[in-house]
């Protein structure tokens, strides 16, 4: 029976500029026992920077639970006066198939913390399925609310990514099959309903077919009215039944005689 398991550990990491040898690998390494900025276990971005971008690939698309994301605090305590709560405010974590935040989604944006109620580490619920997981954080649009540094920065010690090793499954111990009907074989992690449909089935979990007079990618499409039996068809190719009314052909009865 296998369990959720950190999928970013030791994959291959990307940010969008790196300090000295501070490099993205660093970040899901493993190691984050010195939190510190120049401890050799911290990603860290070049600085003065309007936007900074890091992502790790998880070397497929991948079923995910949750994101923890652990900030370098320089070993001090971390609460309103530690100066690295101001560059970590108003983060964003994106989850993708491509390397391209855009083509996915929004998991989660930092609209409310401030220096006294961000946590680190941050713990953030993200039930869905993707290759790249995506940090992001600017400082393109002042006025800036208040508490937060003038340029964005990464000062990741460790990003860990919680979820299913092998596609297709859910539940706690990655142990429930994802319903058959599921569009790519892929299902919510915790309840295990489905993000689309195969074609003709409808429902949570896709068990339901086309209802009479539709078919087709999730039930859209009507059914000709000029078949035989009007607006009945094939729920998968919608191919009239019963042939079709005089003065019309074709496999949908969509041709005028």
């Amino acid at each position: 029976m296998e369990r959720m398991e950190n999928l970013a550990l030791h994959q291959p990491a990307w940010q969008s500029s790196t300090y000295l040898n501070y490099t993205a690998n660093l970040a899901v390494d493993g190691q984050y026992t010195v939190l510190v900025s120049n401890g050799g276990q911290c990603a860290v971005s070049y600085g003065g920077e309007q936007t900074v971008e890091w992502r790790v690939d998880l070397g497929g698309v991948r079923s995910i639970h949750h994101i923890v994301i652990l900030y370098v605090t320089e070993n001090e305590v971390w609460e309103e006066d530690n100066w690295f709560a101001i560059t970590f405010l108003g983060f964003s974590v994106y989850i993708s198939n491509t390397t391209n935040k855009e083509d996915g989604v929004l998991c989660f944006r930092d609209t409310n913390y401030t220096t006294a109620t961000i946590p680190n580490p941050v713990n953030i619920t993200c039930p869905y399925h993707g290759r790249y997981v995506i940090y992001y954080n600017n400082r393109t649009h002042p006025p800036y609310p208040e508490g937060y540094f003038m340029y964005a920065d990464t000062f990741l010690c460790e990003v860990e990514v919680y979820g299913c090793p092998s596609p297709g499954y859910y539940g706690e111990n990655c142990s429930l099959e994802c319903p058959q009907n599921c569009q790519d074989g892929y299902c919510d992690i915790v309840k295990g309903t489905c993000f689309g449909c195969a074609h003709r089935y409808i429902g949570p979990r896709c068990t339901k077919d086309c209802p009479e007079g539709f078919y087709g990618s999730k039930c859209l499409q009507n059914c000709s009215m000029t078949c035989g039996d009007p607006g009945s068809c094939d729920i998968m190719t919608g191919h009239c039944n019963g042939g079709c009314q005089v003065g019309w052909t074709g496999a949908m009865c969509e041709k005028g005689l």
